[in-house]
């Protein structure tokens, strides 16, 4: 089998394709789901050399994690010798009711403990090699919920740590108590936050930053040219930067990736993609896909290497984003 080329997952010890493959939008928030389509994409990533799949308990309310347990049974990765072969990170702490409703935030140990039982028997797994909490609770102090995450380690059921949208602090503290793997946050041309703190105390630390939406939700890519073309079904209508006068304005964005592609000949998402992986070997973008040409499209990002000069031409020549990452309320779980 191909591999992908491989960057370190923090001091694990683990190594993890360059691009891994989000699962999300398998499940939901992205339009209607395909549960063939979306297990025939992750056998593909495999078959491609791919091994660094992230899912999470929230997504699809439990959905994703047995869509993605099934694409691992079917592909016999679930067990045995070739459960190795696989890299699987899930994520708990968004808490969701019977109708999908968000419930808030929880990162107590009892709940750390139930949310991880919960995923292995959801995915079909004995363990989980990668463990995020995927938004810090304000509630309990982190030193609590990693100590219960590090339990969980030494009774086999995780084999390392991680956080999601966690600030430089609570990043710190949480690494006193257990070694911390990586760090997910936001990450892309148009959402550079993570420069003025995270990233730098990821690198500090030897953490790795896993970078999330790296094609800013898909707006990157220029498939979308109004509003009007998301499925109406689609969260993504909810956003700020997709909103009216903000998405006008970030075209502007969009028409500078997609001229420098065109000089580049790649496509935007492809450039996009490059400029993430041209942040350091610790940064992992991990695009989503349920689309088995966007997942090839995305893969082919590893074969673009950008110059000094593309890379100054895109820090110049990108006007801002209009419009916050998230509605008010998703603004409001970032640990900032």
């Amino acid at each position: 089998m191909p591999t992908l080329p491989q960057r370190p997952l923090g001091k694990s010890g683990l190594s993890v394709s360059a691009l891994g493959l989000g699962c999300m939008g398998m499940s939901e928030f992205y339009g209607a789901r395909n549960d063939d389509l979306s297990i025939q994409v992750i056998h593909r990533y495999f078959d491609l050399g791919g091994n660094f799949l992230d899912t999470a308990d929230m997504y699809g309310s439990g959905h994703n994690e047995q869509l993605v347990g099934e694409a691992l049974k079917r592909a016999g990765l679930s067990s045995g010798p070739s459960r190795d072969k696989v890299i699987l990170a899930t994520k708990f702490g968004n808490v969701r009711g019977p109708n999908g409703e968000f419930l808030g935030i929880r990162g107590d140990p009892a709940y750390v403990r139930q949310a991880c039982d919960a995923s292995l028997r959801r995915l079909g797994l004995e363990y989980i090699d990668l463990y995020y909490q995927h938004r810090v609770d304000s509630r309990t102090p982190i030193e609590d919920t990693v100590g219960a995450m590090a339990d969980l380690v030494k009774q086999g059921k995780v084999r390392h740590l991680g956080l999601s949208e966690a600030a430089p602090d609570t990043i710190r503290r949480a690494a006193r108590v257990h070694p911390i793997a990586a760090l997910q946050t936001e990450y892309s041309l148009w959402t550079r936050d993570p420069e003025e703190g995270v990233l730098p105390t990821c690198r500090e630390l030897g953490i790795s930053f896993v970078a999330y939406s790296p094609l800013g939700r898909g707006f990157l890519t220029g498939q979308f040219k109004s509003p009007a073309d998301l499925p109406p079904d689609d969260r993504r209508r909810d956003f700020p930067r997709f909103q009216a006068e903000n998405f006008e304005r970030n075209m502007a964005l969009v028409r500078v990736i997609e001229q420098i592609a065109a000089d580049k000949r790649c496509t935007p998402a492809q450039l996009a993609l490059a400029w993430v992986l041209s942040r350091g070997n610790d940064v992992i973008p991990i695009p989503g896909t349920k689309k088995l040409d966007r997942l090839e499209e995305n893969l082919g990002a590893l074969r673009v290497r950008l110059t000094s000069d593309e890379l100054s031409r895109l820090d110049t020549a990108l006007p801002p984003p209009a419009g916050e990452r998230y509605p008010e309320p998703g603004m409001k779980t970032l640990h900032r």
